[in-house]
């Protein structure tokens, strides 16, 4: 079963690590990537650009437009995720509990039900 286990941040959040902290946040994050991925559980990780450089695209009538950002009603926006290959339930909660953020911020943990044929992972 697969999941997928999301970060929420913002830049200013990111910005009140040190330079220290940062380091060590992004020792642990890659020894947690590295960890995973060798026992194959880990089916990618990535992390997302600040929201000052998300596109948001609609198409109406058939013509796309194109406008800066998104349009979050809420100060945070999702920073990173995860895409595991787990038996169960309870292995994709110990994977979670071990996201070096998990012990400064909450993660979410969503099942992945459905997969759309064509996917290469």
């Amino acid at each position: 079963m697969k999941y997928l286990i999301m970060m929420y941040g913002n830049k200013e959040m990111w910005e009140s690590f040190s330079a220290e902290e940062v380091k060590e946040a992004i020792e642990g994050q890659d020894a947690f990537n590295r960890k995973y991925a060798e026992t194959g559980e880990l089916l990618g990780a990535y992390g997302n650009a600040d929201a000052a450089e998300v596109k948001t695209v609609r198409v109406r009538g058939g013509v796309p437009a194109v406008t800066d950002g998104p349009y979050l009603e809420t100060k945070e926006y999702l920073a990173s995720w995860y895409l595991i290959d787990v038996p169960d339930e309870r292995r994709a909660l110990e994977i979670a509990a071990e996201v070096p953020f998990a012990s400064v911020r909450a993660v979410e943990l969503w099942p992945v039900p459905h997969e759309a044929p064509g996917n290469r992972l």
